[in-house]
């Protein structure tokens, strides 16, 4: 049993010493998966690594005892860090949420000099038809969600996130190839919002 899924029990038996332990063992792995979900976010956006560790964390841990509201009972590492990209996406997506709403200036888009210069702008995402599409996913095909949240929110590599599911890597790479045509097709579907 390794150091992180001994303390994540010990974290389930209710030992308050035991989430102090568990944040410098995972921060780095943590702070690595956020860096990369956040690399893949418009410019512009204000929702920092820092931040999204802290706040998935304290989800996944919490300050009382049994944890936070997303806690769960791990089984493993592999599990743990699964959730963490759970508590990551959901977060990402009431950033998105929060930011979209017309009291925050709703669709209104940022626009810096030098984006106003470029010929063609990058394709844009909605997080939240993502999200959407995603819990669609989930609710038909939920080892194949886990997978595209493992690699798109917590940036896992597809062997990472093959050990992760426990599956294998063969079996993995045919979950992403179904789930990556089944979102396009479910995002292709969607009207596109006016400018």
């Amino acid at each position: 049993m390794s150091d992180v899924t001994r303390i994540l029990s010990e974290i389930e038996s209710g030992d308050p010493s035991a989430a102090e332990q568990l944040l410098p063992l995972v921060y780095e792995e943590l702070r690595k998966l956020a860096t990369t979900r956040l690399a893949q976010e418009k410019p512009g956006q204000t929702l920092q690594a820092t931040a999204l560790v802290h706040e998935a964390y304290l989800r996944l841990v919490g300050s009382e005892p049994g944890g936070g509201p997303d806690a769960v009972s791990w089984n493993s590492r592999g599990h743990f860090f699964g959730a963490a990209a759970e508590a990551m996406r959901r977060i990402v997506v009431e950033h998105a949420r929060y930011k979209g709403r017309l009291k925050r200036g709703g669709q209104r888009q940022r626009v810096d000099l030098d984006s106003n210069c470029s010929i063609q702008e990058p394709p844009s995402l909605d997080l939240v038809a993502l999200d959407d599409a995603l819990t669609r996913l989930a609710a038909i095909e939920p080892a194949k969600a886990a997978l595209v949240k493992l690699r798109f929110f917590a940036g896992l590599t597809m062997p990472q996130a093959a050990v992760a599911l426990g599956v294998s890597l063969a079996t993995a790479e045919r979950y992403w190839t179904f789930a990556k045509a089944w979102l396009y097709s479910e995002l292709a579907d969607m009207p596109t919002p006016d400018p």
